[in-house]
């Protein structure tokens, strides 16, 4: 009996550099799904829906795969920080995040339709951001542009230097997959990332 396909419903590069890590083909497609806060929604609770509303809407065109859906969302102080997408935002998000510690909650959903499995997880990572003078967030977004990252940095490359501390159980979460709840995750719906991987 042949593995079920596996499909990543995202489009994010970072994401599918993640997922690659495991060894294990996979198909990517882009989610149909408004990604709106709703009112009064907790950082958490935005980044769990959107994750399992990104699966189900792929999995939903795809009935037999197994589709991973993610989402993470920025912490700070309860209020939801996105993607900036501008200079000007990112500035302003930096701005605010220097010298403190905010969470990045980093949702993963896999759901198969075909087996009727459904489940997602959290994976949150506490992060502290030193204090930052004007002229290195300038210098920092310059140099990497981080403008469709949660929080405007890259922890992966230079905006590690942004930062004071990591604190995570799933340390891959903080670029935008948690590996280690996907390969829980992936077994629960039959499918064993190391059994599977690639040669």
């Amino acid at each position: 009996m042949s593995r079920p396909a596996l499909i990543l419903a995202s489009t994010s590069r970072y994401r599918r550099e993640l997922l690659a890590r495991l060894r294990l083909p996979f198909d990517v497609a882009s989610p149909r799904v408004d990604e709106s806060p709703r009112a009064g929604e907790a950082p958490a609770a935005l980044a769990r829906r959107l994750a399992l509303e990104k699966a189900r809407d792929v999995a939903a065109r795809h009935p037999d795969a197994i589709v991973i859906g993610s989402d993470q969302v920025a912490d700070l102080d309860g209020e939801p920080i996105g993607k900036p997408g501008t200079h000007e935002r990112a500035v302003a998000q930096l701005t605010r995040m220097s010298g403190r510690s905010l969470v990045f909650q980093t949702a993963v959903a896999v759901v198969c339709v075909a087996r009727g499995f459904e489940r997602v997880e959290l994976a949150s990572v506490r992060v502290g951001v030193r204090p930052l003078q004007p002229a290195e967030i300038e210098h920092y977004l310059r140099l990497e542009q981080p403008y469709d990252c949660a929080g405007s940095a890259k922890s992966e490359t230079l905006g590690i230097a942004l930062l004071s501390a990591i604190d995570s159980d799933d340390p891959t979460a903080l670029v935008g997959l948690p590996l280690i709840r996907t390969c829980e995750l992936l077994r629960a719906a039959g499918l064993d990332p190391l059994a599977a991987a690639s040669a």
